[in-house]
């Protein structure tokens, strides 16, 4: 799988994440549950399912993510993540964050270790080819004041949802996520019914990828990008319930069907 795959993957993971909080201390634990399908052009491509744990000021994430049927005579991927860390006031800060898949006969597994939002270490195996001519290498300024790829997009109840700038590391590429307000739209799904904030998002690349990729230039280029943000009432939060990303052979729905309990 080249950069251009690897970095739909972080952003398509990074947009199928659901977790929770509240803007104080919780009393007694908090599960919460999220599910999502992808469809490619019409047709269902992915699944994911995510289970968000919640104690006092710590929390967990724990997701997987399935290709359809109808994918999977192409090519069977099977996938999970997690992550740890603990609430501060406006975002969750992690320490630790795994993204692990399969695609055929290839496998693929990153870790990163965090400290105070800055990285303090990656795995990555297999290890990293050696760099082309046009790799854009990361520094150790770019690894400072990050944000992981699934709780980087979960925001408390009263904080700005959009605009806003968010600095994403995968441990590979650090990318920055721009969200700027499109307005509000009627949301329904299991577990849910309301208003939805609709945020137009633009990819921009920092390190880690190739210029010469066409993949991260028709990203970078893309101006038509939405996620949508919904209110987890009981978590206190806003987290992805919608996104739309146009494509080259289709458009890419990632959609909540299931948004709490």
């Amino acid at each position: 799988m080249g950069r251009a795959g690897s970095a739909f993957i972080a952003l398509a993971a990074a947009m199928l994440l659901v977790a929770g909080w509240q803007s104080e201390v919780v009393a007694e634990p908090i599960q919460v549950h999220a599910d999502y399908s992808v469809s490619l052009a019409g047709f269902p491509v992915a699944y994911a399912s995510f289970l968000t744990e919640i104690d006092g000021s710590s929390y967990t994430i724990t997701g997987d993510m399935r290709t359809s049927a109808l994918s999977d005579i192409f090519s069977k991927t099977r996938g999970e993540a997690s992550v740890s860390g603990r609430l501060s006031k406006d975002r969750l800060m992690a320490s630790s964050f795994m993204v692990a898949y399969s695609s055929g006969k290839s496998a693929h597994r990153t870790e990163i270790e965090f400290r105070g939002g800055n990285v303090k270490s990656v795995t990555t195996v297999p290890k990293a080819r050696k760099p082309t001519a046009d790799w854009v290498p990361v520094s150790a300024e770019d690894l400072r004041a990050v944000l992981d790829p699934l709780s980087g997009i979960v925001f408390p109840a009263g904080s700005k949802v959009c605009p806003r700038s968010l600095p994403i590391f995968d441990g590979q590429t650090r990318v920055t996520l721009h969200l700027t307000p499109k307005g509000i739209r009627p949301f329904r799904t299991k577990g849910f019914v309301g208003d939805a904030i609709v945020c137009a998002i633009r990819f921009d690349p920092k390190a880690g990828y190739r210029t010469g990729s066409s993949g991260i230039r028709y990203l970078r280029e893309l101006r038509s990008m939405e996620i949508w943000f919904a209110r987890h009432e009981r978590g206190g939060f806003y987290a992805p319930v919608y996104a739309k990303v146009p494509t080259k052979i289709g458009q890419v729905i990632i959609a909540a069907t299931r948004f709490g309990g």
